[in-house]
């Protein structure tokens, strides 16, 4: 099994033949999962991407930031350096979506106003009298459909996806805003308006290891015992069940007797465990987070 069996090695979300791309300009994956999972002082292995978590991880835990993709892990490193970043293809797919919110009611303004509140309860019966119509349900149903999908995503990245996945989305908007204040939640700002963060990188991102590498090949190669906890992103979704388990083998290998991991997921594989912490990030876009010790693989 090679590095080849990852669908990220390509550095594109589609099919198509070309450079590799940028594919996020910032993450969606709320750190405060991983602050809370790994004891400070620990040594963390990180999916690069676009820096983010490990940038939230550098003050208080050694970071080793591993990419598969070269311009992504380059991009991370601009980041790393106080670069403001740019929007990637990820971003660039959900300003287009963004483009059509008012034609299902969603005007700027009023999205900004839902935004400033900071009460539960009162954002849910906002979100169900204002913004969750029917035009809106209409238009999610519709670009989170096969056949939109499809004209940016390459099979592989939609195999895992589950059904009627416009209702899921919603879903997972909804669990989000009645448990955590939006006016608190910069991850809404960025899906809902397209903001993104421009927080200056901390003093230790300097400290950040990065290296260029497929996330099993590189464990593979690092000494036994090496790392305490691991955040892998969503690296599994689109992959082949053989390297799922050649991965699982190699953090086994790489971690400390009492290592913990964090494993992202769009799919609903593992939703109903008790470690999913999906709920708790405020990202709002995962079907499970799962926070695990790596014993339990």
């Amino acid at each position: 099994m090679t590095a080849a069996a990852t669908v990220w090695e390509r550095g594109r979300f589609d099919a198509r033949v070309g450079p590799s791309e940028v594919l996020f300009g910032r993450m969606y994956e709320d750190a405060s999962i991983e602050l809370d999972a790994f004891h400070p002082g620990s040594r963390i292995f990180c999916i690069a991407s676009a820096g983010c978590t490990a940038m939230k991880l550098a003050p208080d835990h050694e970071v080793v930031a591993v990419d598969i993709n070269p311009i992504q892990l380059a991009y991370a490193n601009r980041r790393f350096e106080g670069d403001a970043g740019f929007r990637g293809k990820a971003e660039r797919v959900m300003d287009f979506a963004r483009f059509f919110g008012p034609l299902a009611g969603w005007w700027p303004s009023q999205v900004r106003a839902f935004l400033e509140l900071d009460d539960p309860v009162e954002q849910i019966e906002c979100w169900q009298r204002e913004l969750n119509t029917w035009r809106f349900r209409t238009a999610v149903d519709g670009l989170f459909s096969v056949t939109a999908l499809r004209s940016v995503y390459a099979p592989r990245f939609l195999d895992f996806l589950p059904k009627r996945l416009g209702a899921v989305m919603r879903g997972r908007m909804e669990r989000c805003f009645e448990r955590h204040p939006n006016s608190k939640n910069p991850y809404a700002r960025s899906l809902l308006l397209g903001e993104l963060s421009s927080d200056p990188p901390p003093p230790e991102a300097k400290n950040i290891r990065l290296v260029h590498a497929d996330a099993a090949s590189f464990l593979e190669n690092e000494p036994p015992g090496s790392f305490d906890g691991f955040t892998l992103s969503n690296i599994l979704d689109g992959v082949e069940d053989a390297y799922r388990q050649r991965l699982f083998a190699a953090v086994k290998r790489a971690a400390a007797p009492e290592a913990v991991t964090v494993l992202r997921s769009f799919g609903d594989a593992g939703a109903s465990s008790p470690e999913n912490r999906a709920a708790d990030d405020r990202a709002m876009l995962w079907g499970s987070v799962l926070v695990r010790p790596v014993r339990a693989f």
